[in-house]
């Protein structure tokens, strides 16, 4: 199945942590804090420096620019650079986190992760209950653009890995590749790696007004032309120094690379972090060849789209033919529902934390009479009620009587219904826990498919007691 509850537990921030600095691109002095942030929330940025503090998820859907970095904006508010900081929280194996910001762009720090993950380390991580979801990649899936020559693909593998291979066609850089097998070797291998640009790419953005928060010590500059006196003079004042010159390998002085090849590491962080927009989890290897933040973020917004739509129509795989795990008889001994309410046929699987069965939808329902008779619509609030008998099922195998026991609705959250159900279809059921069952109440998401899509869904809380 491409889309996968596994059976490790999602991870978010212990405790609060600030750090601050100046902005790559605005030059303004900005406070960034990592708070800890409830399971399934994601990353999400926080702009408490304005009205309301608004908030900007991390999602590949609010790119609006990726001039110099990849700006998010949604409703007029932006955060810029986010790359570095998302690529932090992959990196340490981070599921949710919220990063508050009183600017719209975070500190560049030293132009890498490095200072971002050693906070993050400081406040500690913790898990939480719920268990975190992954998209498993089963075919390679690809994306190009013609005009940079740029291409990343992603293909079946064992976990998160990603190569990147860059060419920027100079004979200062000429051609690295950087690679990360395991996302445990973030923090050694890849997040002191720093950003960087070209000399002539330093001589547009400073005369465009940009990188006014630049130095010497956050951004390598490659020296790809001849330095003139002009331009010597120009980036002295910009980078607020008496002296300027070229190492013999062919950067700008006061800085030493921290790898040979720190320019496709540092490419390689990007991916990490713009692909951190997908927002769910990738089982897969990334290849990418010349990445930008365009690419990326493209790329990003195509598998997004493809995850939603696996999600909306994720039809568990199950031979109808087969042997049931529970027949009508055997879910009558745990349930205490009778025709013309019990709307469960069969039970195919049953774990500790996920549990589908089916319902062969006849024109002998009862509620057919009066619901539409000329043109006969299964209520959605039965298709809900049938999740629910699932999910009792599930819930009640916890207790050696369920017969002495009753289920009853808490609370029903997020209801969608996205297809008809008619007499003729046959109604698959999953339903997979959000939360451990704690006494005795069960906190699930059902999904309900025919005709192989899905046709609702919903949050669904319930409670066994037990019978007086």
């Amino acid at each position: 199945m491409p889309i996968i509850k596994t059976d490790v537990k999602q991870r978010t921030i212990e405790k609060e942590i600030s750090l601050s600095g100046v902005g790559l691109h605005t030059g303004k002095d900005v406070m960034l804090t990592f708070c800890p942030a409830p399971a399934n929330n994601g990353f999400s940025f926080k702009r408490i420096d304005l009205e309301g503090s608004p908030v900007i998820e991390a999602d590949a859907n609010y790119v609006t620019n990726t001039q110099r970095g990849t700006c998010l904006e949604k409703n007029g508010v932006t955060i810029q650079t986010s790359e570095h900081v998302l690529a932090a929280l992959v990196g340490l194996d981070i599921d949710n986190a919220i990063i508050e910001l009183n600017a719209s762009e975070p500190p560049i720090m030293d132009g890498s992760s490095k200072f971002f993950v050693e906070a993050i380390e400081k406040a500690g991580i913790t898990e939480q209950d719920d268990f975190r979801e992954e998209y498993v990649v089963s075919d390679v899936i690809s994306y190009s653009d013609e005009e940079s020559g740029s291409e990343i693909i992603v293909m079946p593998a064992k976990e998160y890995q990603i190569t990147a291979m860059v060419d920027f066609g100079t004979k200062v850089l000429g051609t690295q590749n950087a690679t990360l097998n395991h996302i445990s070797d973030f923090k050694k291998n890849i997040s002191d790696s720093r950003t960087f640009s070209f000399l002539h790419e330093l001589e547009t953005l400073l005369e465009n007004g940009l990188i006014k928060g630049g130095d010497l010590n956050n951004a390598i500059v490659y020296v790809d032309k001849e330095l003139s006196t002009e331009t010597m003079e120009k980036l002295k004042i910009a980078f607020k120094k008496d002296s300027i010159a070229i190492k013999p390998n062919g950067i700008l002085d006061n800085l030493t690379l921290h790898h040979p090849n720190e320019a496709a590491r540092h490419k390689l962080l990007d991916v990490v972090g713009d692909l951190a927009l997908v927002g769910t989890r990738i089982k897969g290897k990334v290849i990418a060849n010349k990445p930008g933040h365009f690419i990326n973020t493209q790329f990003a917004k195509k598998i997004s789209k493809i995850i939603k739509n696996e999600r909306r129509n994720n039809v568990p795989q199950i031979d109808l033919n087969q042997e049931p795990l529970m027949d009508i008889i055997q879910i009558m001994d745990m349930l205490p529902h009778r025709q013309p309410f019990l709307l469960l046929d069969k039970v195919f699987e049953l774990s500790d934390s996920h549990v589908i069965g089916m319902k062969n939808v006849t024109m002998n329902e009862e509620f057919f009479k009066g619901h539409f008779p000329g043109a006969p619509v299964m209520p959605g609030v039965l298709i809900v009620e049938a999740m629910a008998q699932t999910g009792g099922i599930l819930v009640l195998s916890t207790v050696p009587d369920p017969e002495n026991y009753l289920t009853f609705f808490m609370k029903i959250d997020k209801v969608k219904f996205k297809q008809k159900v008619v007499p003729g279809d046959t109604l698959i059921f999953k339903c997979d826990l959000i939360t451990p069952i704690r006494r005795g109440i069960c906190h699930m998401q059902g999904y309900a498919y025919a005709n192989g899509k899905l046709c609702a869904e919903a949050e669904l809380m319930a409670q066994i007691s037990k019978v007086k």
